[in-house]
């Protein structure tokens, strides 16, 4: 298990080299910052764990490590919220109207999620212990909401003509096996069970295996996006435009009044008047 955390952090480092070496945090900035906190904090809680097993500090390595160990992990889930914003928003760029229009639900399902979980809560433990329950609760509405974006992209590939190496399904793809494999450990899994268990070896293999999926996404060059081009009878064409439409005013039209049979008749008395003045004129100079 050690090797294995060894392994898992040495991937981490390397994601995050490449990341920030092709500059995706410009595109992906939630994503950039989440892997500096991967990277960053797990040589330390490490160090605390290291310590706290060997008494350092007269046992002040376990309150510390308890507090850290948790706020980054209620970090993680607001970061990896921001991450699924960023990847929906690069997969429907073609598409600014369905953008738009997704980011708002999307940001209204982020919402119901945080309210699901913080109404689920069981208040069962009282004073810190109640921050382990509200992180495995965020960050379990985290991995459903993985879940559902990964479905969204598999199922929508063609239509917003997404390639299979690009980028953002890279991401998706990673986080979307890390939350399946987070969602049946804790099914099967006990709260106390040991770090050695069988269970948490295959939990460990199935992160590797992730992580090992996402190097290359960020190590090969990605292909350009060529522009969408579609005929105007389309679906998903008159979809982005009716979302295009959506919460933008409609143009004033000023509607004029029908003229009415006084107006008529004035206009008639001044062409006469007009007509005999002409007449007038051309009798003078016979």
């Amino acid at each position: 298990m050690s090797l294995m955390s060894m392994a898992e952090f040495a991937l981490w480092a390397v994601l995050a080299f490449l990341f920030w070496r092709k500059r995706l945090s410009r595109r992906f900035p939630a994503m950039g910052l989440y892997l500096a906190l991967r990277v960053t904090s797990t040589p330390v809680l490490l160090l605390m764990l290291y310590g706290q097993s060997h008494h350092w500090l007269n046992d002040y390595c376990f309150v510390t490590y308890f507090f850290s160990y948790w706020a980054v992990y209620i970090a993680s889930a607001v970061l990896l919220f921001l991450i699924c914003i960023e990847v929906f928003r690069s997969a429907l760029s073609a598409f600014s109207g369905l953008m738009k229009f997704g980011i708002v639900i999307f940001r209204w399902a982020v919402l119901a999620s945080v309210i699901v979980t913080f109404s689920s809560i069981s208040f069962a433990h009282r004073g810190i212990l109640i921050i382990p329950d509200i992180a495995f609760g965020l960050m379990r509405s985290v991995s459903i909401l993985e879940l559902c974006l990964l479905g969204f992209l598999c199922l929508s590939m063609n239509a917003l003509r997404l390639s299979v190496r690009d980028i953002a399904f890279g991401i998706s793809l990673g986080y979307g096996v890390m939350s399946t494999n987070d969602l049946v450990v804790a099914l099967f899994i006990n709260l106390h069970s040991s770090l050695t268990a069988p269970l948490q070896f295959v939990y460990e293999s199935v992160i590797l295996v992730a992580l090992g999926t996402c190097v290359p996404y960020c190590a090969l060059p990605e292909p350009a996006r060529k522009p969408v081009v579609m005929p105007a009878n389309s679906t998903i064409y008159r979809w982005n435009e009716i979302a295009s439409a959506l919460g933008h005013p409609g143009t004033q039209v000023a509607l004029q009044q029908p003229a009415t049979s006084f107006f008529l008749t004035d206009v008639e008395r001044v062409v006469e008047k007009v007509l005999s003045r002409n007449l007038k004129g051309s009798e003078s100079e016979t």
